[in-house]
């Protein structure tokens, strides 16, 4: 799984930052590296904006799959926070990154 071709929807290059595509692609590497390979065909990114006073990081992405179960979840600071749900998916000769409603 996910050992293919990368791709991105028109609309992920347009509206996310390249750091956080980067960043969303390498957590799928290390989970597949962590996992020897053992992956949900659908990996899906919640990312929320933290307001929170006292709280440095602004930007929170939640990595989960269903099967096997996984979740994990990254605060850090970006520029302009994102709130929005993305799907990875692949299917066999390709994987594509995703608004949820894309898909």
């Amino acid at each position: 799984m996910f050992d293919n071709q990368r791709y991105i929807t028109k609309r992920i290059s347009e509206e996310i930052p390249l750091n956080l595509v980067l960043f969303m692609w390498s957590r799928i590497d290390v989970l597949k590296a962590t996992t020897a390979g053992k992956l949900d065909y659908l990996q899906v990114f919640e990312l929320k904006e933290i307001n929170e006073f006292a709280v440095l990081e602004n930007q929170l992405v939640i990595h989960r799959s269903e099967d096997p179960q996984y979740i994990k979840s990254y605060a850090f600071t970006v520029r302009k926070p994102v709130t929005t749900k993305i799907y990875v998916i692949d299917s066999g000769p390709y994987s594509t990154m995703m608004f949820a409603e894309e898909y």
